[in-house]
């Protein structure tokens, strides 16, 4: 399989094209419209900064709107970084040639998969609560996130919903490195991308002009917020 990739040529190489991540995913949301069919299309948004992203797409396009929480695996010594990814129902991915120069041994990454598996769990109980992930079955299943560095995230994401035997796997995202497109273009069946950038070094909050970490009290809201009106 090799995905589909969309974009918006005028987007390429730019930085600082989105005000905001609200703005990203409604200008996101126009490449989605063929998507539309309330009956078929599940949006699943990656907690945290993909959440505002996909309200805003859902609320645009009137389509059901939940979360898969996945959470990156830190390295030990630098939490900002991650060397692969962990899903809520055990998928993991690592970023085999870190770990091979990061030289991490088998106990380091098992204590650090341990780690986020906590942190899964927490999450899991804050955002979802008792509620039981939507059926995907015969699904177009739409992962959104605010943007894809390495990609690897994401990645455990599709591997994930993939076990839930979807009609397609559509990865749709404002920004993205061109590396994590290469990696996720086997894996999924679409990939939707704004604005798609080259080069030895990447940052997804370079495509914001206003661009925090969120809280998860704020994600919280959020969701509550797209439970209310969508």
């Amino acid at each position: 399989m090799t995905a589909k990739i969309i974009e918006d040529a005028a987007y390429r190489e730019r930085v600082f094209v989105f005000r905001d991540r609200l703005h990203a995913g409604r200008l996101l949301s126009e490449k989605l419209r063929e998507y539309v069919d309330k009956g078929k299309v599940m949006l699943l948004a990656l907690p945290a900064g993909g959440v505002p992203v996909g309200y805003a797409v859902a609320k645009e396009l009137g389509i059901p709107m939940d979360v898969m929480v996945i959470r990156k695996i830190q390295i030990p010594w630098n939490t900002e970084a991650g060397f692969g990814a962990l899903t809520w129902d055990g998928e993991t991915v690592l970023n085999e040639s870190l770990v091979e120069q990061l030289r991490l041994t088998r106990e380091e990454i098992e204590e650090s998969i341990s780690k986020t598996r906590r942190i899964i769990r927490e999450r899991l109980s804050k955002f979802r609560g008792d509620k039981p992930m939507p059926d995907l079955k015969d699904k177009v299943v739409l992962l959104i996130d605010d943007g894809l560095a390495s990609g690897f995230t994401m990645l455990a994401a599709a591997r994930s919903a993939k076990r839930g035997t979807p009609e397609k796997i559509v990865v749709a995202v404002p920004t993205a490195s061109m590396g994590a497109i290469k990696l996720l273009a086997p894996e999924v069946d679409e990939i939707v991308c704004l604005n798609i950038r080259s080069g030895f070094s990447f940052a997804v909050a370079d495509a914001y002009k206003n661009w925090y970490d969120l809280t998860d009290e704020e994600v919280i809201r959020i969701l509550e917020r797209a439970e209310r009106e969508l």
